[in-house]
């Protein structure tokens, strides 16, 4: 059996063709168990003066948090994702119900830019996330502080 289709954890795009994505491709080290629960994903960032295509790992962490800070998304509140490890990427709902992007990834740009969305965008981006978790569910449910690796010819 192979791998879900890749699944967008975050669309945002708006009638002027500028877009934020954020595509789960599929697991870090699929099999390997500190790796395994990291996703990979790429964000494609396409407005007119940027298209940039970047990377991002999540973790499960980046999920609940992601998912918390949605939840409580009002108009001058911000949500985020990434950014302990690499790129960060943060958005911030304006009075006007327009989302001011920023992207930030120490190793290539920092940038930002505004997307006027769907209405409704926050209830499919809970849609995403709950879709996400299905595809690409938690499967390690605690790593060992150390992992030895046992062998026939070594003495224990």
């Amino acid at each position: 059996m192979g791998e879900p289709e890749p699944v967008d954890l975050i669309h945002l795009a708006d009638a002027d063709g500028d877009r934020c994505i954020v595509r789960v491709t599929g697991r870090y080290q699929p099999g390997i168990l500190t790796g395994h629960d990291t996703l990979r994903a790429d964000v494609l960032v396409s407005t007119s003066f940027l298209d940039a295509r970047l990377e991002l790992y999540l973790l499960q962490r980046d999920l609940s948090v992601w998912e918390h800070e949605l939840e409580g998304l009002v108009p001058g509140g911000n949500a985020g994702i990434g950014g302990d490890r690499g790129l960060e990427l943060g958005i911030r709902l304006n009075e006007d119900q327009s989302i001011c992007v920023t992207i930030h990834d120490p190793d290539r740009l920092s940038t930002f830019f505004w997307i006027r969305p769907q209405d409704n965008w926050i209830q499919d981006h809970r849609v995403r996330l709950d879709r996400l978790q299905q595809f690409w569910p938690s499967e390690v449910i605690e790593t060992a502080p150390m992992v030895y690796e046992w062998s026939p010819d070594r003495r224990h």
